[in-house]
């Protein structure tokens, strides 16, 4: 790091995660001596909000560089982010390319920051809906226990990225003017006024999809707890931000509503909004724009002994993706993880 600061690396800047990366950091002004944001070559040379030029990733652009924050999906993270790492750099990585890796920490700053010591050039950033359901669980796993997971997602288009808001936007808009919207792209059916039980794929002989697999393995990983027994149900609603949850958590020690409630409001990067007498709870809309994950509707299980329900609510975008990859960087400055502690870990 130069007196100035980093010289930082943005590659995927102009996606819907990328340019809020750039946001998040200048809005946290994170010692940044320089910004560089890399897409595909039809990007290069566009000017971002800012002022930064757009440029083209080569390999004989990467020299120089402090930190990548990528999100720019597996196929490129799987190439460059070792290449970035192996010029000096350390990458955070927002793609699912690097998450299981045993030797690539998996971190949440407010969950298990510690684990970001641990890195040899590459930290991995979690799916955004295992991002905000781990915030809202760790103090209880850290408290009471957690024996049992079952969560149900509603998610949002820009989760799938501006393509699918732009259609969605598109069938919504055909719809109220009574004509037909055309056949759907992005999704295998139409997401406008309806709701999806399908995020991501298929694979063959598998029941769950790729997203539900991501959230029940990631969650072990980042608690550290491979006897979590956890199962999910994924979901594409046709909502633009914000991404909700609906979590029946069983605790391994008794734990009463108004407890985790009050486990929950001390908790780092959790609001708790639970009056819904008074129709007040976390919403999507609400949640869009901040960096706190929302969590409410908590009420004891009827069906089963030591479970309670949440509700449980973030923004995608930031929380979910953009504002932890910033939050792992500051990370890595505060505790000298950056340059020659970066070496020095590999």
């Amino acid at each position: 790091m130069s007196s100035a600061g980093y010289r930082v690396a943005v590659v995927g800047a102009t996606g819907a995660v990328g340019s809020t990366m750039l946001q998040v950091m200048r809005e946290r002004a994170f010692p940044a001596a320089e910004v560089v944001p890399f897409a595909s070559q039809r990007s290069a040379g566009r000017e971002l909000d800012g002022g930064l030029t757009v440029r083209e990733l080569t390999a004989d652009a990467l020299d120089g560089f402090d930190v990548g924050l990528f999100s720019a999906g597996s196929t490129i993270s799987r190439e460059w982010a070792p290449r970035f790492a192996q010029s000096g750099a350390v990458v955070v990585d927002n793609s699912s390319c690097w998450r299981m890796e045993p030797d690539v920490p998996l971190v949440v700053a407010e969950v298990n920051p510690d684990a970001i010591e641990r890195h040899r050039g590459i930290v991995a950033n979690p799916n955004c809906s295992t991002m905000q359901m781990v915030v809202a669980l760790k103090p209880v796993h850290d408290g009471p226990g957690i024996e049992r997971v079952v969560v149900s997602t509603y998610q949002s288009t820009s989760g799938t990225g501006q393509a699918a808001v732009d259609e969605m936007l598109g069938q919504a808009h055909a719809m109220l003017h009574e004509m037909e919207p055309g056949e759907p792209e992005v999704y295998p059916h139409r997401i406008a006024f309806n709701v999806l039980p399908q995020v991501e794929t298929f694979k063959d002989g598998d029941d769950y999809t790729t997203e539900e697999r991501k959230m029940m393995a990631e969650t072990r990983k980042i608690l550290g707890d491979d006897s979590l027994r956890i199962s999910a149900t994924c979901v594409r609603v046709p909502v633009v931000t914000g991404h909700s949850e609906s979590i029946n958590l069983q605790t391994r020690e008794e734990l009463s509503p108004q407890e985790c409630r009050e486990l929950l409001a001390a908790a780092p990067g959790v609001t708790v909004l639970d009056d819904p007498a008074n129709g007040i709870y976390p919403l999507a809309s609400d949640a869009a724009g901040s960096d706190q994950v929302f969590v409410g509707r908590i009420r004891r299980d009827p069906s089963n002994e030591r479970t309670l329900n949440l509700w449980v609510v973030a923004d995608n975008l930031r929380k979910g993706a953009a504002t932890n990859a910033v939050q792992l960087a500051e990370l890595l400055h505060e505790r000298g993880l950056i340059g020659a502690g970066a070496r020095s870990a590999a």
